[in-house]
């Protein structure tokens, strides 16, 4: 799980820090690896590429990295692999890294994903209008990621159906990637009574058991249309991958 913290003066420390809303349970016995040797490993593994580019401090360990610097080393790794761009889903919280990548590597920014990190509910409840996600379209951008709640909401007869901001991405022309199944843990004892709702605050309604992770995922894959969904399990994602025919 992604952890640091930013006080640290070494490396080693600056691994540490992990959320109390995270966990450590996978990370022993691992080897941390350099961007560049991640690639290796996951072309040796024939795998797909979702690196999530975060920002940094200008000057930050180093006199001449910004972030404009910071997004280009990444992309530019993948170059120096010989890495085909299709197969990388470079994203990014920043529209900024976004349209960088559009700008100066557009084989990469053809799939570049726009992450959105607004509150789920409010999205949900008052969808951005059609034209900001036109003008997004219109400025090259292809994929958007906001988190599952802000893409479902309930609705009369208490089922759980597409929001608002599921309908206008998707009318505007937008690919659909979004986060995070398995984040929440079991929906009676950590959702419904433990109050670890974010991922199902639009949809709290229509939950009852654990089943309701799967019927989740099937209405954001059938209904919604999304073209991928981030899990923090990868085994587990693969297989809903394999299910509902994601990419």
């Amino acid at each position: 799980m992604d952890a640091h913290d930013r006080r640290a003066t070494t490396v080693e420390d600056f691994l540490g820090g992990t959320a109390g809303f995270r966990t450590d349970l996978s990370s022993t016995g691992g080897a941390l690896l350099s961007h560049g040797e991640s690639i290796d490993l996951f072309s040796s593994l024939l795998t797909k590429f979702t690196p999530e580019l975060k920002s940094v401090t200008d000057g930050f360990g180093d006199s001449n990295l910004t972030q404009e610097t910071y997004a280009r080393k990444m992309i530019q790794e993948y170059l120096d692999a010989g890495v085909d761009p299709r197969r990388v889903f470079a994203q990014s919280f920043s529209l900024d890294d976004v349209l960088q990548w559009i700008s100066e590597f557009p084989d990469f920014g053809k799939q570049a994903v726009l992450l959105d990190g607004r509150n789920p509910s409010d999205l949900s409840a008052s969808p951005p209008p059609m034209g900001e996600f036109r003008d997004l379209k219109n400025r090259g951008v292809n994929i958007v990621a906001p988190p599952m709640p802000a893409l479902l909401q309930t609705d009369e007869n208490n089922e759980m159906v597409p929001s608002g901001y599921a309908v206008n991405a998707k009318q505007a022309g937008l690919d659909i990637i979004s986060w995070t199944t398995e984040r929440s843990g079991r929906i009676v004892e950590d959702v419904l009574n433990g109050g670890s709702s974010f991922y199902y605050q639009t949809t709290l309604a229509t939950l009852e058991n654990d089943g309701d992770i799967l019927r989740t995922i099937d209405v954001l894959a059938q209904k919604v249309g999304i073209i991928g969904l981030f899990s923090d399990w990868p085994a587990t994602t693969t297989f809903y991958a394999n299910c509902l025919n994601l990419k």
